[in-house]
């Protein structure tokens, strides 16, 4: 897998690369815009220049902006408008930037089959809208909280038959998320059982990105909270199976677990990001 985290961009694109530089990233996820708010300011031509020589500096092989958590594809109007539009222009951004995936919630509704065919239009529009071809849509599994759809690959696989432009629709696997859904993975049986229905039902060669994330609620419990690495319900057991198995090499897998700093004052993406390549490093020996 290549190892990331989710940066901040507080202060410019710039500092997201400032970010990857100091973790030694091999690649990373970020917003675009702030994540509370439909408006985004345009972007200049120096700041294109300046994230795109920066990356190629770094080396990054991969980076996924993630959509403003306001947007909701199923949703009624006006929310429905305005997100078609903020997701519109953050595709655009991350064609400008030369960014491969753009991660979205594919949405809420009461009713299923009338949220999977909102989000399937949505992405026809905005797909035909953007003149770049470069960037990919990534559908994220979703915990199953509310009306949330997505916590069942089922969902997911629907959107992308609906959807004409499919090959630029693919999935975010976040950990935490399936894992609440009822997916289980804290041994390498359950997790080749998971990713064998995943591969199943909507084809690893569309899993694009992994949020790799521990929870804090147990199997099945729909509830989206997240945990370090190896200190949740999942454990160290589960992200060891997840991060050997040959079928996610070379798959991104982006850190959203909880920032901040530990009681000795060490950074806690730090912390996770070594976690991970221990138990990468000892399931391996």
């Amino acid at each position: 897998m290549l190892f990331g985290i989710h940066v901040s961009t507080a202060g410019g694109l710039h500092k997201a690369l400032d970010s990857a530089a100091a973790h030694r990233l091999e690649a990373f996820a970020l917003f675009l815009r702030n994540q509370v708010q439909w408006r985004a300011p345009p972007l200049s031509e120096q700041t294109v220049r300046t994230f795109r020589a920066g990356r190629r500096r770094l080396g990054v092989r991969a980076i996924a902006a993630h959509a403003s958590y306001l947007v909701n594809l199923a949703g009624d109007e006006p929310v429905r408008a305005k997100s078609i539009r903020a997701m519109g222009e953050d595709l655009c951004r991350c064609g400008r930037l030369g960014i491969e995936y753009l991660v979205v919630h594919p949405g809420s509704h009461p009713d299923v089959d009338e949220g999977l065919a909102r989000i399937a239009a949505a992405l026809d529009e905005i797909l035909s809208a953007c003149p770049y071809r470069r960037p990919k849509i990534l559908l994220e599994t979703t915990a199953g909280q509310g009306n949330c759809i997505g916590h069942r690959f089922e969902h997911l696989a629907a959107i992308r038959r609906r959807v004409r432009r499919r090959r630029r629709v693919g999935v975010c696997l976040d950990t935490c998320h399936v894992f609440a859904a009822g997916y289980d993975l804290r041994n390498p049986r359950a997790c080749r059982k998971t990713l064998d229905e995943f591969d199943r039902v909507v084809g690893l060669e569309h899993l694009r990105v992994v949020h790799l994330n521990d929870s804090k609620h147990p199997l099945g419990s729909r509830v989206d909270r997240h945990e370090h690495i190896g200190r949740g319900r999942i454990g160290r057991r589960g992200f060891a199976a997840l991060l050997t198995d040959p079928r996610l090499a070379d798959v991104p897998g982006i850190l959203e677990t909880p920032k901040g700093f530990g009681a000795s004052g060490r950074d806690l993406d730090r912390a996770n990001l070594a976690t991970l390549r221990r138990l990468g490093r000892a399931a391996r020996a």
